[in-house]
């Protein structure tokens, strides 16, 4: 669907006032209503076009709604006779001058001016409402998504969980739900209620409900994306020698993991699949293993004098 820039094809800023946004549809629709235009199918478009974009620009509610989801978003929530609703053309051009042609009127019912024009330009045929009758031109704009942030342990995100939430509607009243919480939901992901979300102005329907996750902070893990990590403390002697420690997982199990001769400090160990889940395509992240050194801050007399006896071999 292409995008429209209201602003644009009006020729007006996007901090233009109402004053400024009527006289710019008025110039051009001066320049291009269909009764200067002889027919010009080119005209006629672009006569649409401007008419459309002041039906928009000139109904704060539905300029806030083009501003605050762009021209995409709000083409597909608004159909051409969600636009026109509430929106009386004919009275607007017989302010403009013009008459004499059938008009829209409030509510989308068609209207005859008892004078005659040279030809008879009818908007219903011209924006494509024609032959449909008032039945079919029930409001079906889509109310306004929402979104809901849920705290997640890590322990949750990996397992998945099931939450009851407490919606608070337009109206004050509170519902209750329960939402599956699947694996992986990690920050930055979002699972979508369909029609859970602000009831529609017009009587179409809600839109839907966003649940994003914040990830709460753990005693033992830190994570990044999918990843894991985790800290284990060393002995001096365990990097030099090496060793094997024992490593929690997220899962709530432990693992036997060998720590190599020569490992520095702030060594990562990677432990493959140990990490969160993926919500689509399955499979898990990793789970990093960072090694401290447990550096002595004293030594004994005998501890002094093997280190002494290491310096000496050139260690």
């Amino acid at each position: 669907m292409a995008q429209k820039d209201y602003y644009d094809i009006l020729g007006i800023s996007k901090n233009a006032t109402q004053d400024e946004i009527k006289k710019a549809y008025r110039k051009l629709a001066m320049k291009y209503h269909p009764d200067h235009s002889s027919g010009d199918k080119e005209n006629e478009e672009k006569f649409k076009e401007i008419s459309e974009a002041y039906a928009v620009l000139s109904d704060p509610e539905k300029r806030k709604q083009y501003d605050t989801y762009g021209s995409e978003d709000f083409q597909q929530r608004y159909s051409q006779e969600d636009i026109f609703k509430d929106f009386d053309l004919g009275d607007i051009l017989r302010e403009f001058g013009f008459g004499g042609a059938s008009f829209f009127t409030s509510g989308g019912q068609k209207g005859r001016s008892r004078k005659s024009s040279h030809h008879a330009f009818d908007p219903e045929s011209l924006f494509g409402f024609g032959g449909r009758g008032g039945a079919g031109r029930q409001a079906q704009v889509k109310g306004s998504d929402a979104e809901y942030e849920i705290p997640l342990t890590l322990q949750e995100v990996a397992g998945g969980t099931t939450k009851t939430l407490a919606i608070t509607g337009p109206s004050g009243q509170s519902d209750r739900i329960s939402v599956k919480i699947p694996k992986g939901l990690i920050n930055g992901k979002k699972i979508r209620l369909a029609g859970k979300g602000e009831p529609s102005p017009y009587g179409g329907p809600a839109g839907d409900l966003y649940i994003r996750s914040r990830i709460v902070a753990d005693p033992v893990f830190e994570h990044q994306d999918h990843d894991l990590y985790v800290h284990r403390t060393v002995r001096l002697t365990d990097v030099l020698l090496g060793t094997k420690i024992n490593v929690p997982t997220i899962d709530g199990k432990q693992i036997s993991l060998k720590v190599p001769p020569g490992t520095k400090p702030k060594s990562k160990l990677r432990v493959s699949g140990r990490g969160l889940p993926h919500m689509k395509g399955g499979g898990r992240g990793n789970q990093y293993v960072v090694i401290d050194v447990d550096w002595p801050q004293r030594l004994d007399d005998k501890q002094s004098d093997l280190v002494q006896q290491l310096a000496e071999t050139g260690l």
